[in-house]
């Protein structure tokens, strides 16, 4: 008989642990062929297509667009072909479904005759590399006629109801059911507002607004107040609904790109003691040596290029700044090889892809991979692998029209670049006041790694290579 065996949400690796249903590429009763795309989804990294691992009927779907699922949820359940039909009515409607090869079986897993139905693959690119079977054309599947699954008929799906609405169990979001846990919410008491009775963070945040209404009025702190007291009451007053329920307040989700970005950042400031130096560099020599370059011919090179370039020398020479702090085993780990990041702003937010091996490239191989991986970044086809493992990052915010910065390290890096913009300045040059363009560099680093005159000797290599381009061809 068939069997109907789920898919749950694979691990993206790389510590991710939700995604958001961003599309669905397929729908109830489509028959779909193994490693097929079924749905496209947003991680706190990139967008990515995920492959069900079964070849079948899609009898059932867990989960709108936009809505947020952890790691391991169910995202659909697909009946595979056997020797008899099979009844699919109990087994599309639960999440909780397991596979007939039991509740701990690997997504790629299955019993009986399913074995021949499945993949190895969790995600294009991941998992045993096998390659994908023939897509085959997708169609719909008609409610009264059954559906051939290979050379097997199996009868059309049927999603039966759950406690009188059609659609599975409410899975609720692990973002979700901290912020119950962090406000002293019983999320069985709650009544979801999403589909099936899904409970939002927007009702968590309701009922913590009601919670403060309801509250009694608070009375003066008394003299002697302690610092806990007094900040458990300033975190009540931002949540009070005064500021949070004013009218025409927009409310934002802290979730994807955005949602990774703020605790990224928010993290690095809490773990991280960090410092910040700046020195101002005359840039007039570099900008003239990159446009002897590309008059040279050949593939032009980016000014960011460049710089990184001059990045990686600096960190030969002081490779403290090429580390990370492993605070478990109270150790400073340096780091062999430079994986060099750079902040780019996109439609979808701040990213940072990462230029594997930077130390060995050249300005032009640096220059074309910095301009793949930007293009990449603006069309959303970044992966994960893109963005992640960096050891040092590049800020080039003067793109923005902006002077100067102190940059938040990309945790947990110990060191990042900034760069403001090149303009033109009155500046001592031999002895004589002259128009120069020049530079503001500002470099934020992890005082735990190293102190003032380690970070100072970095900012003074990078700016005299500005300054004195010949500097760096004395480093290769």
């Amino acid at each position: 008989m068939a069997q109907v065996l789920e898919f749950k949400l694979p691990d993206l690796g790389e510590g991710l642990t939700e995604a958001e249903i961003v599309r669905w590429l397929v729908s109830v009763g489509d028959v779909v062929a193994i490693d097929q795309p079924v749905v496209e989804v947003e991680t706190a990294k990139a967008l990515v297509e995920v492959p069900c691992p079964y070849g079948g009927v899609v009898t059932a779907r867990y989960g709108e667009e936009g809505t947020e699922l952890p790691v391991g949820a169910p995202l659909l359940t697909v009946a595979v072909g056997a020797s008899e039909p099979a009844d699919l009515s109990a087994s599309s409607t639960s999440p909780g479904l397991s596979s007939p090869a039991g509740p701990d079986a690997a997504p790629g897993s299955s019993a009986g005759s399913a074995s021949d139905e499945a993949s190895g693959n969790v995600l294009v690119g991941y998992g045993t590399g096998a390659p994908a079977a023939r897509r085959r054309r997708v169609r719909r599947a008609s409610v009264a006629d059954p559906v051939a699954v290979g050379a097997v008929s199996v009868p059309a799906p049927v999603v039966q109801p759950v406690n009188g609405t059609v659609g599975p169990v409410p899975v609720v979001s692990p973002l979700v059911r901290r912020l119950a846990r962090e406000n002293g919410l019983d999320l069985r008491e709650l009544t979801g507002s999403g589909r099936d009775g899904l409970i939002l963070r927007s009702d968590v945040e309701q009922a913590i607004r009601q919670g403060v209404t309801q509250a009694q009025p608070a009375t003066p702190a008394p003299v002697g107040l302690s610092a806990s007291s007094t900040a458990s009451s300033t975190a009540s007053s931002f949540a009070s609904p005064s500021v949070s329920s004013r009218i025409g307040a927009e409310r934002v989700p802290l979730r994807g790109v955005r949602g990774a970005v703020a605790d990224k950042l928010a993290r690095s400031r809490h773990e991280i003691p960090d410092a910040t130096c700046w020195v101002d560099a005359d840039a007039t020599e570099l900008m003239a040596a990159r446009t002897a370059m590309n008059a040279a011919g050949g593939p032009k090179i980016s000014l960011l290029a460049v710089l990184a370039r001059i990045c990686t020398a600096a960190l030969a020479r002081h490779p403290e700044l090429n580390s990370t702090v492993d605070m478990a085993a109270r150790e400073i780990v340096r780091l062999p090889e430079v994986h060099l990041g750079f902040a780019a702003q996109t439609d979808r937010g701040l990213v940072v892809p990462v230029v594997r091996d930077a130390h060995t490239r050249s300005a032009e191989s640096l220059s074309a991979e910095l301009a793949r991986l930007t293009e990449a970044g603006r069309s959303g086809r970044l992966t994960p692998g893109d963005m992640t493992g960096g050891t040092f990052t590049l800020n080039n915010y003067g793109v923005f029209g902006v002077d100067g910065s102190t940059p938040i390290i990309n945790h947990p890096e110990a060191a990042m670049l900034g760069v403001g913009r090149i303009i033109p300045k009155p500046w001592v040059h031999q002895g004589e006041l002259a128009v120069r363009q020049v530079v503001q560099l500002s470099l934020t680093f992890d005082h735990r790694v190293c102190d003032g005159g380690t970070a100072g000797g970095f900012l003074r290599f990078v700016a005299d290579c500005v300054e004195q381009p010949a500097v760096l061809l004395r480093t290769l």
